[in-house]
Formats: structure tokens, C-alpha cells, sequence
């Protein structure tokens, strides 16, 4: 039970990160219009959402 539980956890936390990645280069790419924004920003993932969100 214990180990089905991680493998859940785990999973979600990599579709999180993921999803964070994705929205952050979105967000950086149509705010900048820079494909190498939008990479940095996709590295930096909740971060510069939380960022975008508190700043505008």
C-alpha cells in the first residue's frame, strides 16, 4: 500500500513540474517574444509563475 502510494506521489510531482515548465514558457513567450526567455523561464518553471502572478 505504502509504495503504491509514492508511485502516485512521485508521478503527480513530475506532471506538476512539467506542467509549470510548459506554462512558464508560455507565459514568457507571449509576455517577451523570446524563444530563449521562454526556455530560461521554462527552467525556472513555478517560479516565474508565481513571479508573473504576483508582478502583474
Amino acid at each position: 500500500m505504502d509504495e503504491n502510494r509514492q508511485t502516485v506521489v512521485k508521478k503527480t510531482v513530475r506532471t506538476g513540474v512539467t506542467f509549470g515548465s510548459a506554462l512558464a514558457m508560455v507565459i514568457s513567450y507571449t509576455t517577451w517574444r523570446s524563444v530563449g526567455w521562454a526556455i530560461f523561464h521554462g527552467l525556472l518553471s513555478w517560479v516565474y509563475v508565481i513571479y508573473f502572478v504576483l508582478r502583474y
